[in-house]
């Protein structure tokens, strides 16, 4: 049963000054962002993380190496884990693009939408890539695994989507904050959702106890509710 901690970078000055960073190059952490990745280090040395799967972007690796410091955690980039690729859009300021007739249907209906350019791509072509991103790595990974993903609001926002069942059109109902963390178990009959955007919470709960074998969970949900850590 993979264990997977989405993790959103931390703060940037694009997210500061209100514009669409997109796939723009050179966009790092300001120093609330960097406060707040070396922050997540503390908290997520409780994890005995197996690895490390990054969006290629500045701001994402950049979390990504404060967020572990001096572990040795293997580091992987992976494109499909990349920003959505939001086309024109790239680089305007919210304010701007929020007078956008296509505004309100990215508010409504994402699954409609597929964002104006010649590299601009759809909003579910986005959660496909970063859902299959995720069930590969699970594959790949192993079912003891307990890996770190570090990307972007509207990817894991689409990828806890798909986690909760829930359509796409319903994804702007959930909030990722910067470097808040969600967490993910994949059963082989479905996911739970354990965490979404925790910005400070203790997750030592996440790791495996030493007294037991295995941490391999059921598939099965606990009528009644489970009892808790």
């Amino acid at each position: 049963m993979p264990t997977v901690v989405l993790v959103r970078h931390g703060r940037t000055s694009a997210n500061a000054s209100g514009m669409l960073a997109g796939w723009t190059p050179g966009v790092e952490l300001d120093e609330t962002g960097i406060g707040q990745a070396r922050a997540l280090r503390e908290r997520l040395a409780a994890l005995p993380l197996t690895a490390v799967v990054t969006s290629p972007l500045d701001r994402t690796v950049q979390t990504t190496r404060l967020m572990l410091g001096d572990r040795d955690v293997p580091v992987h980039l992976d494109e499909r884990v990349g920003e959505c690729r939001y086309g024109d859009w790239t680089g305007r300021p919210l304010k701007e693009l929020a007078k956008d007739p296509l505004w309100r249907v990215v508010q409504a209906h994402p699954s409609s939408v597929v964002f104006p350019g010649a590299d601009g791509e759809s909003m579910p072509q986005m959660q496909h890539r970063a859902v299959s991103a995720i069930r590969e790595w699970n594959d790949r990974l192993g079912p003891d695994a307990i890996y770190a993903v570090v990307s972007h609001g509207d990817i894991i926002k689409s990828v806890l989507a798909d986690a909760l069942g829930m359509h796409l059109d319903q994804f702007q109902r959930l909030h990722v904050d910067p470097c808040s963390v969600s967490v993910v178990q994949y059963t082989s009959m479905r996911p739970f959702v354990e965490r979404t955007n925790d910005v400070g919470g203790d997750l030592s709960r996440l790791a495996p106890s030493p007294k037991k074998k295995s941490r391999r969970r059921t598939s099965d949900a606990v009528v009644g509710g489970r009892a808790g850590a």
